[in-house]
């Protein structure tokens, strides 16, 4: 995938893997990347190593938000979840709204912003799950699949795990 030159927005992008692919695509000479998450403290630090990218606080629990943060973007790195085994046994709506509505609201709003590639980031723990964070997402992986089947919008979908 060629990404010279293209707006790149990583959701959940302070995060491991969103520090990573980022360091990795600056490589690459796009034209900006944007990184979406909602630890502005995790943004700072960020900003420490990688001045140059656009930071933008929000939660992909906000449609508008997410919409705001689509506009103009080429290729989308979607890695927003809650990740915490406990946390979303204990918090199971919490898990819910932001892995399964957050990636609904990611794949909704890509599409009308006209991205073209969107790959989803999901866990091993989707394959066969056994407690509510592998059962989030893969929910949050069969809307993406079905994304791609769901009439002409121009976005293909994609998940790795």
């Amino acid at each position: 995938m060629n990404v010279s030159g293209s707006t790149i927005l990583i959701t959940g992008g302070t995060g491991s893997f969103g520090n990573r692919v980022a360091a990795h695509l600056l490589k690459q000479s796009p034209a900006q990347i944007r990184i979406f998450s909602r630890d502005e403290k995790k943004q700072w630090e960020m900003q420490q190593a990688f001045p140059q990218f656009q930071y933008l606080v929000g939660d992909v629990r906000e449609e508008a938000r997410l919409e705001e943060a689509m506009a103009g973007v080429d290729l989308v790195f979607h890695a927003a979840a809650l990740k915490h085994v406990p946390s979303c046994e204990k918090f199971p709506y919490e898990a819910y709204k932001t892995n399964v509505g957050g990636s609904h609201n990611a794949c909704r709003t890509a599409r009308a912003a006209g991205v073209k590639p969107f790959v989803a980031l999901s866990t091993d723990k989707a394959a066969n799950p056994i407690n509510l964070y592998g059962a989030s997402k893969l929910c949050s992986d069969k809307l993406f699949v079905a994304a791609n089947g769901a009439g002409e919008h121009g976005t293909r979908f994609s998940v790795v795990r």
